[in-house]
């Protein structure tokens, strides 16, 4: 039986909107990106929530040049987020930005949150791009303060996503997914492992939202139209996540 297709975007006649989401940890561009813009192009997202952008060396050209080929623009984040951004389509209406820096530890990678609130057509979003530590406890800190951050943006409908750097049954996921809902828990489409160099391999990489919203369907696009298997693993070392979800209107 093949697998249905994603809705497309579109805004519904009661002000609700039908968008695209792809969170993708992109290893700052040190891989094939022109298999990269393939796989971001062909999912045709509205939202795309990046880890692992450029950070270093005429970062903001190589976050700039890779929305362009996608057909999105910088909407945040990057070295200012120390790593997360988030790039959207033209279709979304912004109304402010903020890049936060989580705090260090000691001896570990600095972290941080791309923040932004938009609209398309009459909804209106926040929107999270994370990406959690590689340490235990750091990490588990870091998955409350990702929580707190949805609270303070003080929107209604808020999506999150990122690199969780675990699984569904670790202890920072499951806070999350707690108070969030895990759209590929409710609404399974496409594949599920996202890090396939484990073994066996796992979904550490998801797209979390309130509960207002609606989520169609949620995975690894594997079946999407122009996602060729051989991009995805010259594109960079994680799968990406596609969701697309029905957001209600204000």
């Amino acid at each position: 039986m093949a697998t249905p297709l994603l809705p497309n975007s579109r805004t519904e006649a009661d002000g609700s909107s039908v968008i695209r989401v792809l969170s993708y940890n992109i290893r700052s561009m040190r891989d094939d990106t022109d298999a990269l813009a393939r796989v971001i192009t062909a999912c045709a997202p509205d939202l795309v929530l990046i880890q692992e952008a450029p950070r270093f060396f005429r970062w903001r050209k190589k976050l700039a040049r890779l929305a362009a080929a996608c057909g999105q623009v910088i909407l945040t984040g990057g070295a200012t987020a120390a790593g997360p951004a988030i790039l959207c389509s033209l279709r979304a209406t912004v109304e402010r930005t903020e890049d936060l820096l989580l705090p260090l530890t000691p001896g570990l990678h600095r972290r941080g949150l791309a923040t932004a609130v938009i609209r398309f057509g009459g909804a209106r979003l926040g929107v999270i791009s994370c990406h959690l530590s590689l340490d235990d406890t750091e990490r588990y800190e870091q998955a409350g303060l990702l929580l707190d951050r949805v609270a303070a943006l003080g929107v209604e409908h808020v999506v999150a996503g990122g690199d969780l750097n675990e699984g569904p049954d670790g202890p920072a996921f499951r806070l999350v997914s707690a108070t969030l809902k895990d759209c590929r828990a409710v609404a399974p489409w496409g594949g599920e492992e996202t890090w396939p160099h484990s073994e066996p391999p796992e979904r550490i990489d998801a797209v979390f939202t309130t509960k207002g919203i609606e989520a169609l369907g949620c995975g690894v696009p594997l079946d999407q139209p122009g996602v060729t298997r051989a991009d995805l693993d010259a594109a960079t070392d994680h799968l990406p996540v596609l969701a697309a979800l029905r957001v209600p209107g204000a």
